[in-house]
Parts: C-alpha cells; structure tokens; sequence
C-alpha cells in the first residue's frame, strides 16, 4: 500500500526529501539540500490522498500558500496505481518541475520496489 508513503513522516523520508520530521504542532519539516521546509498537512483521505501547505514566510505567501497535494487513482482494467501529483509552488520553469516530480517518483518506485 503506498498511502503511508505519502502520508507520515518516516513514509516521506524514505522517499521525498533528505529527511522529514513532524513536531508537536503536527507541522512537517521536509529538509532538502539542508534546508527546513515546513508544511502542515491540511488535507487527507485515507488511501487517496494528501494535500500539504507550506507554511508561509511572509505576509505575501500567506495570501497565497504554496501546496501541493498526491492523489492516488487506480485504472481499474490493469489494476495499477498511478500518482496524480499537483503542485502549486513558485517555480516557473515546468519542464524542471516534471523533472523534480519524476526522480521523487523514481526514488517511490525504488522504496516500494514498482
């Protein structure tokens, strides 16, 4: 099953990020390239999907909050599992965030062994 992978902390750092920790505010703190990313996980589906907010920084990204969210769909022919990702960030350049999205999957594939 892949929803713990998505969903907890030691999931997300078997994967995701350098390392990820969860405090007792339940804000998770994705660290990439030595760098604290906090996020809270504001939505969730058991075994469909996560939505996780970045915390803002500043008044302006409060206005509006980077996110992004992993949903699992299944093709119900095959029986196969396909990972919907949305990602609503600053980064402009789209082909590198498919790029980002593609070795995070490619390191999920390796963890659960897909």
């Amino acid at each position: 099953m892949l929803y713990p992978y998505l969903h907890s902390a030691s999931g997300l750092s078997q994967w995701m990020a350098d390392d990820v920790t969860i405090d007792e505010d339940k804000v998770f703190n994705f660290i990439w390239d030595d760098e604290d990313h906090r996020a809270r996980l504001v939505a969730h589906r058991t075994n469909n999907y996560v939505k996780f907010e970045f915390v803002p920084e500043n008044d302006e990204d409060a206005e509006d909050p980077a996110y992004f969210e992993l949903r699992l769909d299944m093709n119900e022919l095959t029986q196969s599992v396909f990972i919907k990702i949305t990602d609503y960030s600053e980064m402009d350049d789209t082909d590198e965030l498919h790029d980002l999205w593609s070795g995070l999957v490619d390191n999920l594939k390796e963890t659960v062994g897909g």
